[in-house]
């Protein structure tokens, strides 16, 4: 119930030999009821099947029960336990948590969209594209070539990447397709009469605008002072190299959990940039992966990392971050990594 549902045969041996259920009529009712008299109050198992078979002359009890999705099932004393091989093991309900949302996440932009058209999406920027991609491609040949949407009985089905990517009104299909700034007084965040955010922005987009209005306007934020260049043109001075933010900007926009209802958060301190990007590093990924700058690499949101690629707004190499860090080097510093069960966190610092 708890690792990917499965079937189980009471009465046939591990070697196929049928041996039967040797109890009484009560006895074996007790066992039919288990799914429903061992399992924690108020919970409902996904069960298929329940119930007394006869095989070669003897009783067999037979159980399948699907994968749970929708909950985490617990015994009735609280614990909750996995199936591994054939034994059962303790499971951290956290863990499991984290493991379905990551799933979630990864199936999310995959899936189709239901009233969705093509009339909701930015044709004029989907045909710009499609002109790259071939010549005279009509906007709903580029959406079925490049996998974002498939033609049904009831005509053209989006994906949900198409939406994230190109709806002309974000809000309508997920108004968390969004980036806020706030620019923070000092190195720490304060609360109550000691508030000290100085700014607070949020820019809200289809991810091809969020890109770059995001990146307009998180630029601003970087400029430490302009000065007299020796060939006599004012020029910006940055406080952080602009390619190592771009970079996690766009690996943030890539990357996140647009399942969840949170948006990407950027603060900047006096000391510190913080791209705070919702969803947990993948399971598969390490932070140590990222620190020995591997180039692992994996995506969450595959179509959405493909249209990206396609259109070079990225690699897909797992070469942003070594760009960040090679361009933090040369300002003698290395970017920090954090991930928890809810985000994941690039900080870089400035002198």
């Amino acid at each position: 119930m708890n690792a990917d549902g499965g079937e189980l045969l009471i009465g046939v041996e591990d070697d196929g030999q049928v041996t039967g259920v040797p109890y009484a009529d009560s006895d074996i009712v007790t066992l039919l009821n288990a799914p429903q008299t061992h399992i924690f109050k108020g919970q409902q198992l996904p069960l298929i099947f329940n119930t007394k078979v006869m095989i070669d002359g003897q009783v067999v009890l037979f159980f399948q029960v699907d994968k749970g999705i929708s909950s985490i099932y617990q015994l009735t004393d609280g614990r909750c336990v996995r199936r591994k091989d054939k034994a059962t093991m303790p499971a951290d309900f956290r863990e499991i948590q984290m493991e379905r949302q990551e799933q979630r996440s990864r199936e999310y932009d995959r899936q189709f969209v239901d009233g969705a058209t093509v009339s909701d999406l930015d044709t004029q920027l989907i045909q710009q594209l499609a002109n790259d991609y071939f010549i005279g491609l009509s906007v709903e040949r580029y959406l079925q070539q490049a996998g974002l949407a498939e033609y049904a009985i009831n005509g053209l089905r989006l994906r949900r990447a198409a939406v994230l990517l190109f709806a002309k009104d974000i809000n309508r299909w997920n108004p968390y397709s969004q980036i806020r700034i706030l620019r923070v007084n000092g190195t720490s965040l304060r609360t109550g009469e000691n508030y000290n955010v100085l700014s607070d922005e949020f820019i809200q987009g289809n991810i091809l605008n969020l890109i770059e209005d995001g990146w307009n306007r998180l630029r601003v934020y970087l400029v430490s002072k302009t000065e007299f260049s020796t060939d006599a043109k004012f020029e910006p001075k940055f406080l952080y190299p602009e390619g190592a933010c771009f970079e996690a900007l766009i690996n943030a926009i890539a990357h996140r959990d647009y399942s969840t209802h949170n948006g990407i958060e950027i603060y900047i301190y006096d000391n510190r940039l913080e791209v705070r990007n919702p969803g947990a590093l993948l399971s598969t990924i390490t932070i140590d992966d990222l620190k020995e700058q591997q180039g692992i690499h994996e995506s969450r949101n595959v179509l959405i990392a493909k249209i990206l690629r396609e259109n070079k707004y990225m690699r897909e190499l797992g070469e942003g971050i070594r760009r960040i860090f090679e361009l933090m080097k040369n300002e003698q510093s290395t970017p920090e990594f954090y991930s928890n069960g809810n985000s994941f966190w690039v900080t870089l610092r400035h002198k």
